[in-house]
């Protein structure tokens, strides 16, 4: 090499000499010589860079720079195809790993010497390269090896890749460190780009892919439980993320897992789900967590992977439902009685709610597609009333017993509990309306009564309602405590008046209530003993001097009174309703008295006095007598104070049973029209012009405390249209105009 240089150098030591001919055995040994003796030859050598300077910048025709560009290229090209070809043809067919340590060998000692011959001629690639445009020296270098090499050996190294690939992915173990080194010859190749590793290697391994993934698909589906595919699935999805992190390109990795999930689930999605015995809706009945969350996991990587999977979790929570339905209409087909009481029907439903609420929170993140499922099947399950009673008067009741005293033994915390899940449950009843209104009726009682056993239960319930529903909902329950709240200020006022005048023997209570506010009642005008008389005209003088513009009126069927009654020798506290106390007054001191003749003193009606004459001589306490002796009440029955009765309470509570339903179903029709009517016009109004479908529909959208049918929606409009506020369209009859 020395001699080589020494020749040369003898050229250059003189200015005025004119540069020699490049020679092609300089540059052929140059780039044969081996990477260690490369390394120990200084580039900046000044009498080596001296000649190719002086041989580039001679006058023409001794300027030397385009030969010795081009012979840079030819000389390469020749070793390239003489020498590193054929040694690559010799290892083709002995097994891919020797292929792929041969194309490394020579791939390796290639970049070394092109970016050796590049620091030798860098004038050459600074000026005349530059100069007329030409690919740099390292271009054209990867450029020569492309062409001899990669181009004549690409369908090799890619089936050795692929094989290799396939190999690890039937667990044997392979040279990562190899493939890595050719996956980044693949990408040098594209020079800048990464088409040549696309078109070359990507896609063959792609297509490799999806054949090798179908092959496991078929296996995997045929032997293996819906878990079991998916476990196996879980775990090819990660090794191939790792596969390509460790020596494919990081842009294969969306694609590699495309078609890894389209061959191992979107194509078998419907059977794993549906799969008998262990499918999706198994799973779900034998509260297979883990199993679901790696299946929901698994298909929300697909295009709409979901929503079969959410599909089938809505028709299952349904069924599981619906056989709490079927359960309470067994339990009614058997000849259990049909009341509106049917805690052990509710809780099931609470529990239900309860179990798979948590099941879409933590097995499905709760995903929306997953609420809206859970929605769509306690939609359907609340509002399938069975028996008599609706779900909402079941509910609405369960509540009752929570909150009245002598109901369910709860803690605060339970009860808080308790509300929170009844409240969930109520979210998903279409009928608001008609809950409010049985709701707000038994409230009534209980506040009246004086049966509730927490003030503040009282007030928690109505803030979850008004929080689910808004204010106009809960008003009038609202308005129904502050009556309580103010009229307990009042009674103690008048209470002191009463003490201080000690102008009667009864002790005496008032609450006012506000009409509006509380549910209606019917107030029948009975014949009051002259001390009860005594008490209310009283009681109006105070209040009429105190609330001049207010008129009263007195609704003693809400009213309770204690009575001390005296049998032989022994006395008792008999806690009655007010009518019940009248009743009793008439039989003091003995008297007996026809049903006929009771009827005409009091001046109440049959289906007044009849419950409250069962109350008092057919129930526990018969603190009066009945003849002829009978558990019903007929108008020939005469009555007398028993003289035989005998209890061990002193205080004796005598319920009397109600003769009024749990809500009027006529006053709730009436508020679902009005309402209906409003939104109708409220909705023209801004609107104009509308067709049948549009109103109906906007109208639907509006109605938030319950779901009306068309034909009733249909029907108000009617009403609207007689009424002239809306009329029909003379061009069409399907569309509607608005009247200002």
């Amino acid at each position: 090499t020395a001699n080589i240089f020494h020749s040369h150098g003898a050229v250059s030591r003189s200015r005025s000499c004119r540069a020699t001919r490049p020679s092609s055995q300089l540059l052929l040994l140059l780039y044969t010589l081996p990477p260690s003796i490369h390394l120990s030859i200084n580039p900046s050598n000044e009498l080596f860079l001296r000649t190719c300077y002086d041989m580039c910048t001679q006058r023409s025709p001794y300027n030397w720079s385009r030969d010795l560009y081009t012979r840079h290229g030819e000389t390469i090209e020749t070793y390239l195809r003489n020498t590193v070809l054929p040694a690559l043809q010799d290892k083709t067919g002995q097994g891919g790993t020797i292929l792929l340590n041969e194309l490394k060998h020579r791939w390796s000692n290639h970049q070394i010497m092109n970016k050796w011959l590049k620091k030798f001629f860098t004038y050459l690639d600074r000026y005349y390269v530059k100069h007329h445009s030409l690919p740099t020296l390292e271009q054209a270098g990867l450029g020569h090896f492309k062409t001899e090499i990669y181009q004549n050996s690409k369908e090799n190294t890619t089936s050795a890749i692929i094989s290799l690939v396939n190999e690890e992915r039937e667990g044997e173990i392979i040279d990562k460190t190899l493939v890595k080194s050719i996956v980044e010859l693949y990408e040098s190749m594209g020079m800048g780009s990464l088409d040549s590793y696309t078109n070359d290697l990507e896609q063959p391994l792609l297509d490799a892919t999806r054949a090798f993934y179908g092959r496991k698909r078929e296996d995997w589906i045929t032997k293996d439980s819906t878990p079991d595919y998916l476990i196996k699935a879980e775990k090819a999805l990660g090794e191939e993320k790792t596969r390509v992190v460790e020596y494919l390109n990081p842009a294969t990795e969306p694609k590699i897992r495309r078609v890894v999930e389209d061959e191992i689930l979107q194509k078998v999605q419907m059977n794993l789900l549906e799969k008998e015995g262990s499918g999706c809706s198994v799973l779900l009945a034998n509260d297979k967590t883990s199993d679901l969350q790696r299946m929901f996991q698994l298909f929300s990587r697909l295009d709409s992977g979901l929503q079969p999977m959410a599909n089938i979790v809505e028709k299952f929570i349904t069924s599981q439902g619906n056989a709490c339905i079927e359960k309470r209409q067994a339990r009614l087909d058997s000849g259990e009685k049909d009341k509106n009481d049917d805690p052990e029907f509710v809780k099931s439903l609470i529990d239900l709610q309860e179990k798979y609420l948590g099941v879409i929170r933590e097995t499905f993140a709760s995903h929306h597609l997953f609420q809206k499922a859970l929605k769509n099947s306690f939609e359907e399950i609340v509002n399938n009333d069975v028996g008599n009673f609706s779900n909402a008067e079941l509910m609405s009741t369960f509540c009752d017993r929570i909150l009245k005293s002598g109901g369910d033994k709860l803690s605060e915390s339970q009860v808080e509990v308790s509300l929170d899940r009844i409240v969930q449950l109520f979210s998903f009843l279409n009928d608001k309306d008609l809950f409010a209104e049985i709701y707000r009726n038994q409230l009534a009682k209980r506040l009246l009564n004086q049966r509730s056993a927490s003030d503040d239960a009282e007030k928690a319930m109505i803030a979850k309602l008004k929080v689910q529903c808004g204010t106009q909902f809960t008003s009038k329950m609202e308005g129904m405590l502050n009556d309580l709240a103010v009229g307990s200020e009042q009674k103690s006022e008048f209470d002191r008046r009463m003490e201080l005048q000690q102008e009667n023997s009864l002790s005496f209570g008032v609450q006012v209530l506000t009409t509006g506010n509380w549910p209606s009642y019917k107030a029948p005008e009975v014949a009051l003993p002259p001390q009860m008389s005594k008490c209310m005209d009283v009681f109006k003088e105070w209040h009429d001097a105190k609330h001049q513009n207010r008129r009263l009126t007195w609704v003693h069927s809400l009213g309770n009174a204690t009575v001390r009654a005296t049998y032989g020798k022994k006395s008792y506290d008999l806690q009655v309703t007010t009518l019940q106390a009248v009743v009793l007054n008439v039989f003091n001191e003995g008297k007996t008295c026809g049903f006929a003749e009771l009827k005409s003193k009091l001046n109440l009606d049959d289906i007044t006095l009849k419950p409250l004459m069962h109350s008092l001589s057919c129930g526990k306490h018969k603190v009066i007598s009945k003849s002829p002796a009978s558990n019903k009440i007929a108008s020939t029955d005469s009555f007398s104070g028993n003289a035989k009765f005998s209890c061990n309470m002193r205080k004796i509570r005598i319920p009397v049973a109600s003769v009024e339903s749990s809500h009027n179903k006529n006053r709730v029709e009436e508020d679902r029209s009005v309402a209906i009517e409003a939104a109708i016009v409220r909705i023209m109004k801004a609107r104009k012009t509308l067709s049948h479908q549009q109103l109906v529909a906007e109208v639907l959208s509006q109605l938030a405390f319950f779901k009306p049918q068309p034909r009733v929606i249909k029907k108000r409009i009617e009403a609207l249209i007689d009424r002239e506020y809306l009329e029909r369209s003379t061009e069409n009859s399907q569309q509607y105009n608005y009247l200002a």
